[in-house]
C-alpha cells in the first residue's frame, strides 16, 4: 500500500481521499479550512496536516483537487507548498481543472525539485467521486503515469493517458465544451416540451434510448422539470472552465462560437442568483425569458 497525501477536500476531493483509505492506503489530508480536514480524519481514520508541505512529507503520491490556477500554485509552490515536502521520485497528481499553461509551469517546477507531475482532471461530478467511478484524463511522462494509474483507479472507472504534460487538461476542455452544448440543447428541448403542453418525463421516456439520449438527459431531466438545481457541478465553476477553454482557443486558433454563446448564457444564470446552481440550470434562464 502507498503513502499518500490529498490536498483539497471539496465535494470531489473529500470522497476521493476517503476511497484511498478504504483501499488500505495511508492518507494525510490538507484543506484550507482546517475544520473540514479534521472532520475528514475523524470520519475516515486518516491524518490531517496544517500545510501542504506537512501533508506531503514522506508521501509516495500527492493528489490535489482545488479550485483554480492560483489555488493550485498556492498548494504546490513556496516554503509551505507540497514540493517543499516531497522527496525525490515522488509523484504529484493534479485532479484540479486548470489551464494547460499552469500545468506545464508546475510540471517544470516539479522536475526541478526531482518530482514527477501528472495532470489528471476528472469528470463525473460529485456522484462519480462518491461512487468511485470518475473518468480521469491524464497528461505527463509515461513512467509517472504508469506508477500513479493504480492509485487513480481506486476512484476512477476510466483512467487514460492522452499525451505529454497538459494533455489531460486539454482533454478536459474538450469534455466541458461538449457538455455546454449538450446541456443547452437539452434545456431548449425540455423547455419546448413544456411550452407545447407535453409531460417532460413521458417525452424523455420515449426519446432517451434514441439518438437524442445522453447522460444529462437520463440523470437531470427530472430535476430540470422540477426546477431543482442543487445537483452536481456549479455554474460558477463551469464559467471558470469555459473561460479556460475560450482562452486556449484564442491561442490555438480553434473556433468555439457555441461555447462562447453558452458561456454568456451561464453569465445570465449568475445574474439570476444561480452561481451555485448546477449546470442544468440553463433551462431556468429560458423560463425567466417567458
Amino acid at each position: 500500500m502507498a503513502k499518500c497525501a490529498f490536498l483539497g477536500l471539496g465535494v470531489m476531493g473529500y470522497p476521493m481521499a476517503g476511497h484511498l483509505v478504504a483501499q488500505g492506503h495511508e492518507v494525510t489530508v490538507y484543506n484550507r479550512t482546517t475544520a473540514k480536514a479534521e472532520a475528514w480524519a475523524k470520519e475516515h481514520g486518516g491524518k490531517w496536516a496544517s500545510t501542504p508541505r506537512e501533508a506531503a512529507l514522506g508521501a509516495d503520491f500527492v493528489m490535489a483537487c482545488v479550485g483554480n490556477d492560483d489555488d493550485l500554485r498556492s498548494v504546490v509552490l513556496g516554503d509551505q507548498g507540497a514540493l517543499a515536502g516531497m522527496a525525490d521520485g515522488a509523484i504529484f497528481v493534479d485532479h484540479t481543472t486548470v489551464s494547460a499553461a499552469v500545468t506545464r509551469e508546475l510540471y517544470g517546477s516539479a522536475q526541478s525539485a526531482g518530482v514527477s507531475f501528472v495532470d489528471a482532471p476528472v469528470s463525473g461530478g460529485q456522484a462519480g467521486a462518491e461512487n468511485g467511478v470518475l473518468s480521469i484524463m491524464c497528461g505527463g511522462d509515461l513512467p509517472a503515469y504508469e506508477a500513479a494509474e493504480p492509485i487513480m483507479q481506486v476512484y476512477g472507472r476510466t483512467v487514460k493517458r492522452l499525451g505529454e504534460s497538459g494533455a489531460g487538461q486539454l482533454t478536459k476542455m474538450v469534455n466541458q465544451i461538449c457538455i455546454a452544448g449538450l446541456v443547452q440543447g437539452l434545456s431548449e428541448g425540455l423547455h419546448f416540451a413544456e411550452k407545447a403542453g407535453l409531460d417532460i418525463r413521458e417525452v424523455v421516456d420515449v426519446i432517451q434510448g434514441g439518438a437524442a439520449g445522453s447522460w444529462q438527459m437520463v440523470n437531470r431531466h427530472e430535476t430540470m422539470a422540477d426546477d431543482h438545481f442543487e445537483h452536481g457541478f456549479a455554474v460558477d465553476w463551469m464559467r471558470k472552465d469555459l473561460g479556460i477553454c475560450l482562452n486556449t482557443a484564442n491561442e490555438n486558433g480553434a473556433s468555439l462560437p457555441v461555447t462562447a454563446l453558452i458561456d454568456q448564457f451561464y453569465k445570465d444564470v449568475q445574474k439570476l442568483g444561480g452561481g451555485r446552481w448546477d449546470t442544468s440550470s440553463l433551462i431556468k434562464r429560458l423560463r425567466a425569458l417567458d
